[in-house]
């Protein structure tokens, strides 16, 4: 006995044997009364049995129809829940993926190149970037208007997400151009201990802390001379002479214009730039794809 079925006949054959009755099966299937008893005899030929006896009074089942009969439900019920699988993926495939930020990683045109990677082996998905203030480090995953996000380490509440790091960089300081410091090739940490520091908002959390290098401070509590919660705002601040701040390698091209320096700091850990999301996504074929066309980019595992 050949096994090679089709769905359709199935579908066919389940609907005769619920309606028991040719025309009326036909008009549920909306093909013609012909057509329909011509594939059930060929469905019956296939599997070497009558599924149906057509006697004058009307159709019944065979012995052999009624033992098919649960077996072919669940054929076709299995079949539906793959059909609507499919479909969500590719609904999913077809979406939009938002990228929360809270400034352009630039960092060599590496946004373009991942945009290019992922679009190419996703190009039904429209990629939609949204600019977060400093006051939230998440960059929009905390309250869910992004579904991933260009973030530095440390996160607040860091059960809550996974992330690839995409970039270790030095920690900077960046300082007035008139600071007696500015005119050093390299600072030591310990000389920067009794300077003002530029501050992220107290929502940053444990990113706040970071900038302002607590773990290397000794229990010595930092003063601060102004908070700061955008590229704009810190500039203005360091021009106006309000403090120093520590500043990723990869972003200080964003704030040495006119006016202020960095120098290299001995005595402090690196930055750690990553590409986060919330862990509950991680299953999500685009926040999937879109974290590997970051790995492929940087080069990282």
């Amino acid at each position: 006995m050949t096994m090679d079925v089709h769905v359709r006949d199935l579908r066919y054959f389940v609907t005769v044997a619920e309606e028991l009755h040719f025309t009326r099966a036909a008009e549920r299937l909306y093909v013609s009364q012909p057509a329909l008893s011509k594939q059930v005899r060929a469905l019956e030929r296939q599997l070497g049995v009558e599924l149906f006896r057509r006697d004058p009074p009307g159709v019944t089942l065979t012995e052999a129809g009624t033992a098919l009969l649960p077996h072919a439900r669940r054929v076709l019920d299995a079949w539906s829940r793959g059909s609507a699988a499919v479909e969500a993926a590719r609904a999913a495939a077809r979406g939009t993926l938002v990228v929360g930020m809270s400034t352009s990683p630039g960092r060599g045109g590496l946004l373009p190149a991942i945009r290019s990677r992922f679009t190419a082996a996703h190009p039904d998905t429209a990629l939609r970037l949204r600019q977060v203030s400093w006051e939230d480090p998440t960059a929009g995953l905390a309250d869910g208007d992004a579904d991933v996000a260009f973030v530095w380490l440390p996160l607040p509440d860091a059960g809550r997400y996974a992330w690839t790091v995409l970039a270790r960089e030095p920690r900077l300081v960046a300082l007035p151009d008139s600071h007696p410091l500015a005119a050093r090739t390299q600072v030591d940490f310990t000389e920067l201990l009794a300077e003002p520091f530029l501050a992220l908002p107290p929502s940053a959390g444990p990113l706040r802390d970071h900038w302002l290098a607590l773990d290397e401070r000794d229990g010595r509590a930092p003063r601060v001379g102004a908070e700061i919660a955008s590229t704009e705002e810190t500039y203005e601040a360091l021009v106006a002479g309000l403090g120093v701040c520590l500043v990723a390698a990869g972003n200080a091209p964003l704030i040495t214009l006119g006016g202020v320096v960095t120098r290299p700091v001995r005595g402090l850990s690196p930055s750690r730039y990553a590409l986060a999301w919330r862990a509950e996504d991680g299953h999500r074929p685009l926040v999937r794809a879109y974290a590997q066309a970051c790995r492929q980019v940087t080069g990282r595992p």
